[in-house]
């Protein structure tokens, strides 16, 4: 069977989130990813800031931002198939417990505390 290999060879930041993504085939898509930023991983993109740091990873073939987060090219390519399934699976994602005014430490001891 064979699989075909998408790779981003440009894109741009065309409004708030989204951006519009060239592929290796000359395709063309524009994702809005807000619905996508959650969890730990992708969580901290919603910082629009942040988020606009994005840039093209050459070797990759793929978008990624500063805290390492990525996107695989395959998924993006086929986000009009794709993309519903991902947004409801990002939706599942548990948002980190942060408290930054407590250390690691008193974190941790509070996160263990909890009953389940």
């Amino acid at each position: 069977m064979f699989h075909e290999i998408y790779t981003i060879s440009d894109f741009e930041v065309v409004a708030p989130y989204t951006l519009r993504t060239r592929f290796n085939d000359n395709s063309i898509k524009l994702i809005n990813f807000w619905p996508m930023l959650r969890g730990e991983l992708y969580g901290p993109l919603r910082d629009l800031d942040f988020f606009n740091q994005v840039c093209l990873d050459d070797e990759a073939g793929t978008l990624v931002w500063p805290n390492e987060a990525d996107f695989d090219p395959a998924i993006l390519h086929d986000w009009d198939k794709v993309g519903a399934a991902m947004i409801a699976m990002a939706n599942s994602w548990p948002e980190p417990i942060r408290n930054d005014s407590l250390s690691t430490t008193e974190t941790v001891a509070q996160q263990e505390s909890v009953i389940y």
